[in-house]
């Protein structure tokens, strides 16, 4: 019997070369049944004989073939058992078995344990042989490629969850006071969320609630927290938490769900008074903010204190307010949103460049004036290979009945 070496099998372009077999059989005679199957097959095989499972174990350990030859007779393994042994040194090899002219039935079990198909020793044709160990390999990769799609599928659906919750409708209800804009694009080198998360609203009273905040971080870790701070933020809210003591609640969440110590979280909330058109803005570490108003846009950065998890317990966030006249806007942000390398030099666009690229925005609606500054932000870093953090956006405005540009 000819021992070939294997060299690595790889899922494409099988089909394109001599597919690797390795044979596990303990009877001479039937080996020589199978090498003179191989030789004489329209299409060639390179075959490597094994005498018992264990052999075939260490083979495996070290080159994995596209398929194996399973006598279901072997001196350390017999029935399915050896099929079930195969599978656990390496799931991701096709499987045929080799049968008596007695063990049909068996052959067939072997097939409802994960084989990909059986053949009756001594009733075998060379291109039959040929053709069930090819398709046998074809089945399996389709098996792999099945899996896989499903996983994928899976991650999808876990991504959708999390970003229903961190991307909310705002609870503003039929007479709602405010307009918002909300936007969200995930960084570039991110598979799943990032960390920033924001909510909108408006309680019985009139007043409106708002925050927006950023997880240090990326991943499912920062994903899940800042779902946990949104939604008890949201909470908070129902239950008529406010002021500097919501803030301190979130901290405590943040500790509770962080998974290490170096996790914080940066946000900025709002509290709009549509009465009086007032709005009060604590801000923890959070980045200013870009203020429409008489036909100007300025950046504005009231004071504040550190971000959350910086200074468990002894943080302070003072209160500012800010006049949100008819027809002015406030657009919050996180940092990704400017904190992107732009050009080919690869400096970083930062607050200053963020509010130049702003004003040159013409002024219109604000979700066209959101849009349109987050495509000029990435045309600007697509040199840089666009932006790599996750950006969230707020644009928030008084309901005044009318749909207007902005001022």
């Amino acid at each position: 019997m000819t021992n070939t070496d294997f060299g690595p099998a790889d899922d494409a372009g099988w089909f394109e070369r001599e597919p690797f077999v390795l044979l596990v059989e303990d009877d001479p005679g039937d080996a020589l049944l199978v090498e003179e199957l191989v030789a004489d097959a329209e299409r060639g095989m390179r075959l490597k004989w094994v005498r018992t499972l264990a052999e075939a174990g260490d083979r495996l350990s070290v080159e994995v073939p596209d398929c194996v030859l399973l006598d279901l007779r072997l001196p350390d393994a017999q029935g399915l058992e050896a099929v079930a042994r195969i599978r656990e040194y390496n799931d991701h090899v096709a499987v045929v078995v080799m049968t008596g002219l007695d063990e049909e039935s068996t052959g067939l079990a072997a097939l409802a344990s994960g084989a990909q198909d059986y053949l009756v020793k001594g009733r075998v044709e060379p291109e039959l042989f040929a053709r069930a160990v090819r398709y046998a390999i074809q089945r399996k990769q389709a098996e792999r490629t099945s899996a896989a799609l499903q996983a994928s599928q899976m991650r999808a659906q876990e991504n959708s969850r999390l970003e229903r919750g961190l991307l909310p409708t705002p609870l503003l209800g039929a007479d709602r006071a405010v307009d918002v804009v909300a936007r969200y694009r995930p960084g570039r080198a991110h598979s799943l969320l990032g960390g920033d998360f924001y909510d909108v609203v408006q309680g019985p009273d009139g007043i409106v609630h708002a925050i927006i905040g950023d997880v240090s971080g990326h991943g499912p870790d920062a994903a899940a927290t800042g779902v946990a701070l949104r939604l008890a933020w949201r909470t908070l809210v129902l239950t008529g938490v406010t002021g500097s003591r919501q803030l301190r609640l979130l901290e405590q969440v943040l500790l509770a769900e962080r998974t290490d110590r170096q996790t914080f979280a940066t946000a900025t909330s709002l509290l709009l008074d549509p009465f009086t058109q007032r709005v009060l803005v604590r801000r923890a570490g959070h980045p200013g903010m870009l203020h429409h108003r008489d036909g100007e846009l300025c950046w504005l950065e009231v004071p504040g204190g550190a971000a959350l998890g910086f200074m468990p317990g002894r943080a302070e966030w003072p209160t500012a307010e800010v006049d949100l006249a008819s027809g002015a806007g406030l657009m919050l942000f996180t940092d990704g949103l400017f904190e992107g390398r732009v050009g080919s030099n690869g400096d970083r666009l930062g607050e200053a460049g963020l509010l130049a690229v702003a004003k040159a925005v013409p002024s219109a609606r604000p979700e066209v004036f959101v849009d349109d500054l987050i495509g000029r932000v990435e045309e600007l870093a697509a040199a840089a290979g666009g932006l790599d953090d996750d950006l969230a956006i707020l644009y928030m405005c008084w309901n005044d009945g009318r749909k207007g540009e902005l001022p």
